[in-house]
């Protein structure tokens, strides 16, 4: 067995565990997620009131939002291997937390997003957060399958680590499911865009036992939705494909979240302006996520 895999596998066992916005989201306080409206999309002409986005079936397979489980496996033309770069070999990006394996790939992209978040907890006394695991290959995932088994890892292709919007996070304190960094995330970590992947009552769901250690990266405003409606992820999508809208606000910024079905390439009609972005759900259909800041729209 090689080192690295069984220095993965007992930091596993005790717990250790594409499309931007113009304009970064910070910190934000614990009251500022407002009541959350939801509804049929409202048939506005697009060129007065929203716009048109044209769409095709590649979008569905690519964005924050992918669903990724043993039902569902990483979309074929995914590359994250070429946005993720070794941690150790780019020390400007280990910042404000450790790196327990010297193997550690991660996109910068989200290794900023989590070097903000817990930068911010480290106002609060909380500054022993460790990343034990980002990026895999497949061979990669491939062995630690066979070392760990089905119970604990996912095969090739079918794991968040395989599209690198996921982090195995640990602390120097303690195991996760002890340690004041594991209640801060659970707590805190959906004003960065980040979630509990694997919650203990949600195994039913998920398919997957509970796992302290690890986040998925989904961005605003779905990690607040789903924070407060208690929603995993496979739970969310549902969510939006049955409401079709979503409307929230989140800090000083007001979101709407739209379901689109998608079965060949056509346009779609936003019924507001704003920022947007749009992520494909892994199954029928795209999310677009449109953002508008104070006085903007409303």
């Amino acid at each position: 067995m090689k080192k690295w895999v069984f220095c993965l596998v007992v930091l596993l066992l005790l717990g250790y565990g594409w499309t931007k916005w113009k304009t970064g989201i910070s910190s934000l306080p614990d009251e500022s997620l407002s009541g959350i409206e939801h509804g049929m999309k409202p048939d506005a002409p697009a060129q007065r009131d929203g716009f048109t986005i044209d769409v095709s079936e590649g979008m569905i397979y690519r964005g924050d939002l992918l669903l990724i489980n043993k039902d569902h496996p990483v979309p074929d033309g995914i590359d994250a291997e070429s946005e993720a770069v070794s941690l150790v070999r780019n020390p400007q990006l280990i910042d404000g937390f450790g790196v327990l394996d010297n193997r550690v790939l991660l996109s910068p992209r989200l290794a900023g997003k989590f070097s903000r978040m817990v930068k911010d907890a480290a106002q609060e006394g909380i500054a022993g957060f460790l990343i034990s695991s980002g990026f895999r290959s497949e061979a990669d995932q491939e062995e630690l399958y066979r070392t760990l088994g089905a119970q604990i890892a996912n095969p090739p292709g079918y794991s968040e680590h395989n599209v690198g919007l996921s982090m195995d996070i640990g602390s120097s304190q303690a195991e996760m499911s002890r340690a004041p960094e594991g209640k801060w995330l659970i707590d805190h970590s959906w004003k960065y865009g980040f979630v509990l992947r694997f919650p203990e009552d949600k195994t039913a769901i998920t398919g997957v036992q509970f796992e302290p250690w690890h986040f998925r990266y989904v961005g605003l405003p779905h990690s607040a939705i789903m924070k407060e409606k208690n929603l995993v992820l496979e739970e969310y999508l549902a969510f939006l494909k049955d409401q079709q809208s979503v409307s929230t606000k989140v800090g000083e910024d007001r979101y709407h979240v739209f379901y689109y079905p998608v079965t060949r390439n056509s346009k779609i009609d936003v019924p507001v302006q704003g920022e947007y972005e749009i992520s494909g759900n892994n199954q029928d259909g795209v999310i677009v996520t449109v953002r508008q800041s104070t006085g903007q729209g409303e």
